[in-house]
């Protein structure tokens, strides 16, 4: 560091002890100790100057009446955004906490897009902070640890700086279980001595094989940290000593192609376990992490883990980020971790633009800070990597927005599968896309990644709103009708007045709410009726008046067909107002329909529309004679009137009789007959029902 840069972290001491004047912390120790501490730990992963002002900084705008435009002048605009982007944010208020922790973990996550280093800094908060969590009550403690290992512990790991992330999950361990890590603690204790020797005396014959290969390079044995352990143990229902039962070995050499040397070395000296060698060194992991992984079997009946990487890559491994950086490097050419960080960052931004709110988006985020990869090809042999439990539609987001919402197939390693196929290494994956397709709601029971759950969520709720304004505005419309009023002669200032005292924006959102079954259309008609200085009473008979709706059953989002009843073109049907979902549709035979009489407002008297188009599921249940094929006899008689079979049961009623229950798609009641007259017709068929609950 420069003596100017030197000077100026000096000066930024001085400011920051001169504004925190008189505070402290709840340990009793003066306030400005904390930033000291945290730039410290900065200091010591080789962070730039601007960064460690802005940590012996960085609560002084929160915490102090500091503002932003005096640090900009006193230290520079960089530094006064750097401060700004981790300061908590803690004056917006909201409903509840769960929503303002939301809320600062996407302010944070957004900073980081613009500028890295923010997070640095709440990591090195975030650490200290657990170093004297203690003087906290139990239950903020707990909190504050539970914080801790889902959200930044992952995001240390994400961004590859180790020796943060253990000590993050060890100090978290401690504050949310203390009597589970006690307990380890002893039982480490009891094996420690045993342990330490074995690992001497493998670390000295290995030391002594690279020697005879004339390959050099320092051997370390290892102790698992503690979180690691009880992770291990509570995720695969392990014993501590299966655990530990594992001896973890690294050795760090000189260049890249040692490493593979030393790798040859050790699989002659250690019979190596099949299918549990890794290279991050040829495919790094997604946080820039390199390093030969290989588990040999010793001569102590226990397996071993070697992990083999250059110094570069050992500093790379403990500070990530942190230990190569090159903000705004004057060629230009960001590192391999950073290029990478980036990426993820960018990410970010849609996964925020589609989040409906910042609990979404925290959920979002939170699965992409848990990466366990496997590496996929496109077609043109291009390496992407993915998390493990990844599908193909996961793997089509991936690639393009667009790919991913038009995306009707996939042909793994030049095969057709299907779309929620999980991905697997070494892969070849295609998509195969189809303009007017789009999402479908299935996904979200199989995508794993955030980018595709977020777009595709944001994809639906954009369809169903659109969907339901249309909806909205014709049962408004429907309503209004019943008093001899045209929707078009409403005037603009009464909907404004309308929606102000329902507290809406919009009159959009106001027929979004009556679509999706939130507001009741003959009580919005009446208001603005009310509103235009007329009387008017609600008909009893208004529901079932003579302006009834017209569906054509594949209105999508907001009109749905009941699966109680499963009603077709034809069928006499009522349509029930469901709040968030619409209208459901059912049929007048419907056992249900009864229970729906005790509430006529919400009734809405519907028809099918003359030209239907589509097809229908409806349940047929068949009796038949025991016989060998007589499912597929069954089968291809409803194949051959054109009706697809959607899912289909079998069960033996005796010895003599089966019952078959189909699901079969049609198009109206005509077609429904058509296939029951063919069914009939089968010998083997001796009754058959359509079920219509």
């Amino acid at each position: 560091m420069l003596p100017t840069e030197v000077a100026d972290v000096y000066r930024a001491y001085l400011f920051a002890a001169e504004a925190h004047e008189g505070q402290k912390r709840e340990s009793g120790e003066a306030y400005i100790f904390h930033p000291l501490t945290v730039a410290r730990i900065l200091a010591e992963l080789g962070m730039d100057p601007p960064t460690i002002i802005s940590a012996l900084l960085h609560d002084v705008i929160e915490d102090t009446p500091t503002a932003k435009e005096q640090l900009a002048k006193s230290f520079g605009e960089e530094v006064a955004e750097l401060v700004d982007g981790v300061s908590k944010l803690t004056h917006i208020e909201f409903e509840t906490k769960a929503e303002a922790q939301a809320e600062n973990f996407r302010k944070m996550m957004l900073a980081m897009v613009n500028d890295i280093r923010v997070i640095l800094v709440k990591l090195a908060d975030r650490l200290h902070n657990m170093r004297t969590l203690g003087v906290m009550r139990p239950e903020k403690r707990r909190r504050i640890a539970r914080e801790t290992l889902e959200i930044y512990a992952p995001i240390a790991n994400r961004l590859g700086m180790h020796s943060i992330r253990l000590e993050l999950e060890d100090l978290g361990f401690l504050a949310n279980s203390p009597l589970r890590y006690q307990v380890l603690v002893e039982a480490m204790k009891k094996v420690g001595g045993n342990r330490s020797e074995i690992v001497a005396k493998m670390e000295e014959t290995m030391t002594e094989r690279l020697k005879l290969e004339g390959l050099s390079g320092h051997v370390v044995g290892r102790e698992k940290h503690l979180y690691s352990i009880y992770r291990k143990m509570r995720e695969k229902r392990l014993s501590f000593s299966e655990v530990m039962d594992v001896f973890a070995f690294r050795i760090v050499v000189d260049s890249v192609d040692t490493c593979y040397r030393v790798l040859g070395a050790v699989h002659n000296l250690y019979t190596p376990v099949p299918g549990r060698f890794k290279d991050y060194i040829a495919i790094p992991k997604v946080n820039g992490y390199q390093s030969l992984h290989t588990v040999l079997f010793s001569p102590y009946s226990v397996p071993i883990e070697v992990q083999i990487r250059t110094q570069d890559m050992d500093k790379v491994a403990e500070a990530g980020i942190a230990a190569h950086w090159q903000y705004k490097t004057q060629d230009g050419v960001n590192s391999t971790s950073q290029q990478r960080t980036r990426q993820w960052l960018s990410g970010l931004l849609d996964i925020q633009q589609h989040a409906g709110n910042s609990i979404e988006f925290l959920e979002n985020v939170k699965i992409d800070l848990f990466p366990d990869e496997v590496y996929v090809f496109t077609p043109n042999g291009e390496i992407r990597e993915m998390p493990r439990g990844a599908t193909a539609v996961d793997f089509a987001y991936a690639v393009h927005t667009d790919v991913g919402n038009h995306c009707v197939a996939v042909k793994i390693d030049r095969r057709l599968m299907p779309l929620r196929t999980e991905l697997l290494n070494g892969r070849t994956v295609e998509i195969i896309t189809a303009k007017g397709t789009r999402p479908n709601p299935a996904w979200l029971d199989f995508v794993v990644t955030a980018k595709a759950r977020s777009t595709i969520r944001h994809y639906l709720k954009n369809l169903q709103y659109g969907e339901s304004v249309t909806l909205g505005r014709r049962l408004l419309e429907k309503s209004l009708r019943v008093f001899d009023v045209d929707m078009g002669k409403i005037s603009k200032q009464q909907f404004e007045n309308l929606i102000k005292d329902y507290g809406l924006s919009s009159v959009s959102e106001l027929l979004s709410d009556i679509g999706l079954g939130n507001r009741i259309p003959a009580l919005v008609a009446r208001s603005l009726l009310q509103a235009n200085g007329e009387k008017a009473e609600i008909i009893e008979q208004q529901t079932t008046g003579q302006h009834p709706l017209v569906i054509k059953g594949t209105e999508g989002a907001v009109v749905s067909l009941a699966k109680c009843c499963r009603p077709i073109p034809g069928d006499p049907v009522l349509g029930f107002v469901t709040a968030g979902r619409g209208i459901v549709i059912h049929s007048e035979t419907c056992n249900n329909v009864a229970e729906y009489r005790k509430l006529p407002e919400k009734w809405v008297d519907v028809q099918w529309d003359d030209n239907v188009e589509g097809e229908f599921p409806v349940e047929l249940r068949l009796l038949v004679h025991n016989q060998r094929g007589v499912l597929a006899i069954v089968a291809a008689a409803i194949s051959e009137l054109g009706a697809n079979i959607e899912h289909v049961t079998m069960d033996e009623r005796d010895g003599m009789h089966s019952n078959l229950s189909f699901i079969v798609a049609v198009t109206g009641r005509k077609h429904l007959a058509r296939v029951m007259m063919r069914l009939r017709s089968i010998e083997l068929v001796e009754r058959i029902i359509r079920r219509h609950n």
